[in-house]
């Protein structure tokens, strides 16, 4: 299951930097995390200052 990026997303780029199967990039009002890339790793979950990334339900 990937994780997508909420709209609590402040642009601040921690999450990118950290995603080791780099699956996030910058979107116009968030980043964006592409599913087919995301493993699941939760790497950007635990570096968002604001809990932005949450697993897909």
């Amino acid at each position: 299951m990937a994780y997508i990026i909420s709209e609590e997303c402040i642009l601040c780029g921690a999450c990118q930097l950290q995603c080791p199967s780099l699956a996030i990039s910058e979107g116009e009002s968030r980043y964006v995390i592409d599913p087919e890339k995301c493993t699941d790793c939760g790497s950007c979950a635990e570096i968002c200052p604001v809990a932005a990334p949450q697993p897909k339900k």
